[in-house]
Order: C-alpha cells, then sequence, then structure tokens
C-alpha cells in the first residue's frame, strides 16, 4: 500500500548536483495494483498536540509534506530500490495524465514528457556517433604516426596521405609525401641503421602514449580504465557507482582510449565505446527531469546507450540493440528495444556522415564474400568453434588469475610501471612482424579479405594462371612463397596475442577485448582456410572434395575461415551468441554465412561451458565483488528464509525503530552506531509487529532539515510515524512526524519461504532487501548481499568475496 504523502516526497527528490551522477537505466514493471487508489487524506494537517500547546497556539507539521533534497535518493555503492522507483513514476504519470485535462500548457507539458525519451535518444545516438567517429580518425591518424609522418599535412594519417599520389596501385603504400621516421631523420629508409632507428621510434612512442593513457587515467578519472562493460552491467542491475558515468570520465575515456589503442597494446576499442556511449546517456539525462530523478527511468536510456556504442563500435545497430539485451541490460521491456534501436540507428547514421575510413564503412573490418559454403566445410568450422571455446576458456582462466595477483599483491601499487614494461615487451615483438606491426583493425581487415587480382598483400602472393581465370573470381591456387611466409609470421602473431592480451586486459587503461579476441580467431581461421584451400587444391579427386571441388573452380575462401574462426573466439571469451552472430553477419554485408557462423559460435559457447560457466565479464564482476545477482543461473538448493536471514542464533538482535516513541536523540545513536542502509519500523519492542521500512540517508536528512527549519526540534523530541500524535504531557518539546518517508509496504517473506523463491522475488523485482516474518512478528532482513554470500557460500567460494572494494 503506498500513501501519497511517501510517493509525493519521493519522487520530487534528488540531488541536482551533476558532479554526484547516481548512475542509472532500467526500470522494472512491477505489477502494482493500479486500480488500488492510494490513501488520500494528508499527512500533515493536524493543528495541535493531543495534550496541549506550546505558546497558545502550536502547528504540528509533516515536515516532508515539501519535498526535501536528497530524501528518496540513494548513497554511493548502494542498490536502487526498483519498486519503489517504479512506483514514484506511476504517480508522476498518473499526476501529469490527470493535469493534462485541465489547460492546453498542462496539455502540451503532457506530450512533451511522452516525446522526451525519443528526443534523449536521438541526442544519445548524435553525440555517441560523433565520438565514435573523433576515436577512430584520431587513432588511425596516431597509430600511423609510430611509423612516419605525412609532408603533405602532418595531420594525415598514410592512407590519406597517399590519396593523391601519382603512384601506381601496387606501390600505393609507397607515395613520396609519405616518409619514415629514417627517412625524415637520415634521408634514406635502406639499410641496418634505418630498420634500428624506425624500430627505436617505434617504440618510443608506444611507450609516449600509453605512460600519457595511463597518466590522464590516474590523475583525473580512475573510473576510465578497463573495458567498463562488467561495472555497465553491474549498474544496470541496480548498484550505484557515482561518476563511473561522469563527466571527467567520458572526456578522460574518450581521450585515453585514442592514445592506448595508437600505442599497439593488445586492446580494441568496442568495449570502451559501450562505457562512452553510456556516459553520454547518463550526462544527457540531467536535460530531463523525468530521467534525472528517477533511477529506474535512467537504466532504461544506459540499455539503449549501450546498444549505440555496440552499433557505432561494428557498424552493427541491430547487433547492438541484440548485444544490449543479451549481455548488458538486466531489464529490457518492450518499450526500451525500440529506444534502443532508434538510439543505435542514429548513432550509426551519425558515424555514417562522419566518414572515419573514407570508405563509406562504419569499420575498418568490412568485407563482402561472394562464393557459397559447401556442407562439408562445417567440419573445419566446427573444428574453430572448438579452438575458440578453448582459448575463451584458457584465457578468462588466465586472466582473471592475473587480475587475482594484482589485486592482491603489490604489483597493483604501481600501475603505471605495469603499463610500461607490458607496452614495451608489446612494442619490441610487435616491430619485427608485420602482422603484429600493424594495428589489430587492419590485421583483421586483411585476414577477412577475399584475395583479389590486385591485391599485393604478401597472402595473396598465390602462383597465378591467368588462363583459368573466369570473371572477377580467381580459381583456388597453389601457394606462393609469399603465402608460406605469412604464413609462418601469422603463427608468431597468434602465439604473442594469445599470451600478450592475458596481461593486457584490465591494466589501468581503457582496454577492450572484442578486436584482440576475433584477431586470435581470425589468425586460427586463416591458417586453417588457406590449409584446407591448398588441400582441395593438390588433392581435389579426395572424396570429401570430388562432389564439389573440380580443378580450376573457387572452393575455399579462406578470409570466410578467418571471419568464423574470430566469431569462434569472441563467443568463447564472452558467451555471446544471438547478438554475436547478428554482429558478425552485419560486418560481411551477407546472409549467406549464417550458418557456419552459428554453428562456430554455439560450439565454442558449449566447449567453454564445458570448462567454466563463466563469461569474461561475469569473472570480472565476480572477481571486483560487484553485487551482481545472475539472471540467467539456476538456485537448485533447499535452504529456508530463515537460514540466510539476520541476525543469526547467536548475533545481537535486529536494529528496530519505534513507531512513537523513540526521541530523536534515540535515532541518531541507531545511525552513528550502525552502517545499515535502512530500518524496519515496528510498533514496539515488545510486540515486534511490523510497520514499514525506513532508509537510513532519507532519516539522516530529515532530521538534520527539522532541526535547523522547525521550531521546537531538540535531542528529546519524539519521532512518530504514525497518522496520530502519541498523547504527551504539554511540557513535552514539539515532536517530529516523519511518516512521509515511511515505506508502508516492505516486501516480507515467512521464515519458512524456500530459498529458490526469494532469490527469483530479488531477481525479478529488483529489490534491496525483504524483511522475514513469523505469524506475523518482525524475526529478520535478508538483504540482497546475503543472498549473494549465501549463493558463493554454497558454490564453495569466499562468500567475503561479495564486498564490492
Amino acid at each position: 500500500m503506498d500513501q501519497k504523502g511517501y510517493r509525493r516526497g519521493s519522487f520530487q527528490s534528488s540531488t541536482s548536483d551533476e558532479d554526484m551522477l547516481e548512475i542509472a537505466g532500467a526500470s522494472l514493471d512491477f505489477p502494482m495494483a493500479d486500480d488500488d487508489p492510494p490513501l488520500d487524506r494528508e499527512m500533515g494537517g493536524f493543528s495541535s498536540y493531543n495534550g496541549g500547546e506550546m505558546n497558545g497556539t502550536s502547528k504540528m507539521m509533516d515536515f516532508l509534506e515539501e519535498p526535501l533534497p536528497g530524501v528518496g535518493t540513494y548513497e554511493d555503492f548502494n542498490t536502487i530500490d526498483w519498486v519503489r522507483e517504479k512506483s514514484r513514476d506511476r504517480d508522476r504519470h498518473r499526476e501529469i495524465t490527470s493535469r493534462s485535462k485541465e489547460s492546453t500548457w498542462a496539455l502540451i507539458h503532457s506530450v512533451s514528457d511522452a516525446f522526451s525519451g525519443w528526443l534523449l535518444m536521438l541526442f544519445i545516438g548524435l553525440l555517441a556517433g560523433s565520438l565514435a567517429g573523433l576515436i577512430d580518425i584520431s587513432a588511425h591518424w596516431m597509430t600511423d604516426l609510430k611509423e612516419g609522418v605525412c609532408l603533405a599535412g602532418f595531420w594525415f594519417n598514410h592512407e590519406h596521405c597517399c590519396w593523391k599520389s601519382n603512384t601506381t596501385f601496387t606501390d600505393r603504400d609507397k607515395c613520396p609525401e609519405w616518409k619514415s621516421w629514417s627517412q625524415l631523420i637520415i634521408g634514406h629508409g635502406e639499410g641496418a641503421f634505418a630498420y634500428i632507428l624506425n624500430y627505436l621510434m617505434y617504440v618510443i612512442w608506444a611507450l609516449l602514449f600509453s605512460l600519457l593513457a595511463v597518466l590522464l587515467v590516474k590523475g583525473f578519472a580512475p573510473y576510465a580504465c578497463g573495458s567498463g562493460i562488467p561495472e555497465i552491467k553491474t549498474i544496470l542491475s541496480g548498484f550505484i557507482i557515482r561518476g563511473y558515468l561522469g563527466k571527467w570520465t567520458l572526456i578522460i575515456k574518450t581521450i585515453t582510449l585514442v592514445l592506448a589503442v595508437s600505442s599497439g597494446l593488445s586492446l580494441g576499442k568496442e568495449g570502451p565505446l559501450v562505457h562512452v556511449a553510456c556516459c553520454c546517456g547518463n550526462i544527457l539525462c540531467h536535460l530531463f527531469t523525468k530521467y534525472r530523478k528517477n533511477e529506474a527511468k535512467r537504466r532504461e536510456v544506459l540499455s539503449a546507450a549501450a546498444a549505440a556504442g555496440v552499433s557505432v563500435a561494428f557498424g552493427a545497430p541491430i547487433g547492438g540493440v541484440l548485444f544490449s539485451l543479451e549481455e548488458v541490460s538486466y531489464y529490457f521491456p518492450l518499450k526500451t528495444l525500440w529506444r534502443s534501436f532508434f538510439a543505435a540507428l542514429v548513432a550509426a547514421f551519425t558515424l555514417r556522415s562522419i566518414n572515419p575510413f573514407g570508405n563509406s564503412r562504419l569499420v575498418l573490418f568490412y568485407v563482402e564474400f561472394h562464393m557459397p559454403w559447401h556442407l562439408l566445410e562445417l567440419v573445419p568450422f566446427v573444428l574453430l568453434g572448438i579452438f575458440g571455446g578453448l582459448w575463451g576458456a584458457f584465457f578468462i582462466r588466465s586472466n582473471i588469475a592475473w587480475c587475482r595477483r594484482r589485486k592482491t599483491t603489490k604489483l597493483g601499487k604501481y600501475p603505471v610501471l605495469e603499463v610500461f614494461v607490458v607496452t614495451a615487451i608489446t612494442a619490441i615483438l610487435a616491430f619485427p612482424n608485420e602482422y603484429t606491426r600493424m594495428s589489430t583493425s587492419e590485421l583483421i581487415s586483411e585476414l577477412f579479405n577475399d584475395c583479389g587480382i590486385l591485391d599485393s598483400s604478401k597472402l595473396c602472393e598465390y602462383v597465378n594462371d591467368f588462363n583459368s581465370t573466369k570473371g572477377d573470381d580467381l580459381p583456388d591456387r597453389a601457394a606462393g612463397p609469399g603465402v608460406y611466409t605469412a604464413m609462418w609470421q601469422l603463427a608468431l602473431a597468434l602465439v604473442m596475442k594469445v599470451f600478450i592480451t592475458i596481461f593486457t586486459f584490465g591494466m589501468k587503461v581503457p582496454s577492450g577485448l572484442f578486436i584482440p579476441s576475433m584477431a586470435v580467431g581470425a589468425i586460427a581461421g586463416r591458417l586453417l582456410g588457406v590449409a584446407m584451400e591448398q588441400l582441395a587444391f593438390y588433392h581435389h579427386d579426395w572424396v570429401i572434395f570430388s562432389g564439389w571441388c573440380s580443378q580450376g573452380a573457387d572452393c575455399i575462401t579462406p578470409g570466410l575461415y578467418a571471419m568464423v574462426g574470430a566469431a569462434a573466439c569472441l563467443g568463447g571469451v564472452t558467451r555471446m551468441t544471438v547478438s554475436l552472430v547478428v554482429i558478425m553477419f552485419e560486418l560481411t554485408g551477407g546472409l549467406e554465412y549464417i550458418v557456419p557462423l552459428m554453428a562456430a559460435a554455439m560450439t565454442s559457447k558449449w566447449m567453454a561451458d564445458a570448462i567454466g560457466r563463466e563469461g569474461i565479464y561475469d569473472a570480472h564482476i565476480r572477481l571486483n565483488g560487484y553485487p551482481f545477482l545472475e539472471a540467467k543461473e539456476e538456485f537448485s538448493h533447499k535452504t529456508l528464509a530463515m537460514d540466510v536471514m539476520r541476525p543469526r542464533r547467536n548475533d545481537p538482535p535486529l536494529t528496530v525503530i519505534t513507531q512513537d516513541s523513540m526521541t530523536v536523540e534515540d535515532v541518531e545513536t541507531i545511525i552513528n552506531e550502525t552502517t545499515y542502509s535502512g530500518y524496519p519500523v515496528v510498533v514496539s519492542r515488545e510486540s515486534q509487529r511490523l510497520v514499514g521500512f525506513v532508509l537510513r540517508r532519507d532519516l539522516i536528512i530529515s532530521i538534520e532539515n527539522a532541526r535547523k527549519k522547525q521550531d521546537g526540534i531538540v535531542s528529546t523530541s519524539i519521532i512518530y510515524f504514525t497518522d496520530h500524535s502519541p498523547p504527551l504531557p504539554p511540557s513535552f518539546p514539539s515532536m517530529l512526524k516523519l511518516r512521509s518517508i515511511l515505506d508502508l509496504s516492505p516486501f516480507t517473506v515467512t521464515d519458512q519461504t524456500p530459498m529458490e523463491i526469494v532469490v527469483d522475488i530479488f531477481r525479478k523485482l529488483g529489490l534491496r532487501q525483504c524483511l522475514v516474518t513469523h505469524n506475523g512478528k518482525l524475526l529478520g532482513i535478508i538483504t540482497k548481499k546475503d543472498v549473494l554470500k549465501h549463493i558463493a557460500q554454497l558454490a564453495n567460494q569466499d562468500p567475503d568475496s561479495i564486498l564490492f572494494n
């Protein structure tokens, strides 16, 4: 049962300080009975005490009749109350709807309120797309800066610098306008000394970029490090991490993401772009009261912003919506689905308008394949899926072990030194191999590429027999020396990427995992694809090839194997399935390869799940102790609510507040001596009959304001939560009525309720706490952290690891 004063005081109150951003995003459609009218009695209209007056007339105030700043908001590292937030939004919506019939201005306000969500999505899409374009252009230029500079204009990257050059197509990367560092410094680019000089400049630039990134993160925005997706998943589940989606985090993450990607570290920008888009969403929420003052509504916006982030990361609007639904969102109603689609569409359109790569594509590694695949090729595709699952499970275990070591040893105290050492090792190992020297996005683009007549890459150095060429399609050909050299280099690149990524992900710089995972899979896939191609060329009369691969035909597409391998490894690490397949076919522009992608994605998930159930993001959530209740896992144990509730048998009794017999001093003592987020309110300590639940933050703010603004409130003043004031002698000081901050409908279960039902209630309603009763009397309380500790204990894990630090 909701009460009018409580509602009105709640939904209008929130901090207006933008530096104290409560992070928000999805609302819960909790089915409260709309046909049950709220109590209409006003909560504070009593003009006198029951027993007498002070100075002739005494006006009794319900102090929170007018909303107070801060009441109804949440402290840092707390969980929001989804039910209360949804109830507030319903009340706000009812009030606007009822007023819209009174005047034209109120009707306009009602229409603008309904339209504000779509307008906000438009702004998020525009801002996310613009920032993604800026990041793409800057990272492309700074990556090329490690190898040389353009004389026609230092702001041109290598490709743009050579656009107006008159060089032949095969020499398009050797135009006179582009100078390597050795050509600039010593006048020529050939010889051992020139190679060493270029090598040295590459390492220096890489170290400079990475050190600048880690120093900016450490000095201005510690939350800007890492991928951001584990934290965003936790925030969308209802947890509050102030500042994680703030303006400083946005600015520093945007700058340092460019620096980190340009340094050549084994990381990508796709995961951090989701964080950047969510920062945009959170900041833009402050333009609209509906989203600024309601944490659950704000979480809806963040779900849509995450979709926009993936949309610009991969040029895949539909994949972005599905990624938000499958991977990050805790609650995703149909309304959020439509808005996510709109935000993703606007973001992709904005990025397409900016055209960061100059080829009218949204990503560097867009590719189109034209040859059909054969049913027998499903066998190597499934093998790639098995490899992806094994790599994913190996990576997760190794990376979590390394990150745990970083958290529990002195290594974590030296983030700058760690970034310096990893960057130095990466740069020194990367430069000699052209496939690790280039940016990871360019590497994936090269591996996805289907060799044509004009391709000058070593991967396309086949022995040509142009007599058998039919149109644009080249037949399977014998591999030339360039292909064999490329195979060895790619094998070395694979080993390097597999191991260096373990130590890179989780450092104190922005670091995404999508691109390194795809690179590992794409290398493995290309190696297998070339092997299959040569097998079909030399042994086309074998039974497995005879039915569909005749001599001189174009049977095998190695680039397709690279794409399937990339999907398999990404699926093995993140455990994505549907969204992963959609993202990959949006990247390739064709629906023909959905079955190979589905086969590889499902195989990799099955294989990885057989070794360990958690994806990389869930593993990092558990490592960091975030209070995230996974909705996908079943609770199969036969415990009861009384086994989990506090207080336990030997614990001190539950801290409670009585409804009309405690003084201001008594309540302040309880607040100072305990750290609980809220307190049950009971009729009396003897009866323990439950009245409601009051939040610690609301109590503190209300008492502080009453002391300042209400006459006669002293330490001995009685606090009461009832409709009528208790009978007291006339000489008693003024009383403080706080009924309007009392939640009269806290969730309760009996002590014999099975824990599987309690866990379901916490998951589906997003509760902060649940009170336990026996025959109507209050016994104890179960919080979200109690549930998480209980689940950890039953899984033989350390229950104290569910404590966010």
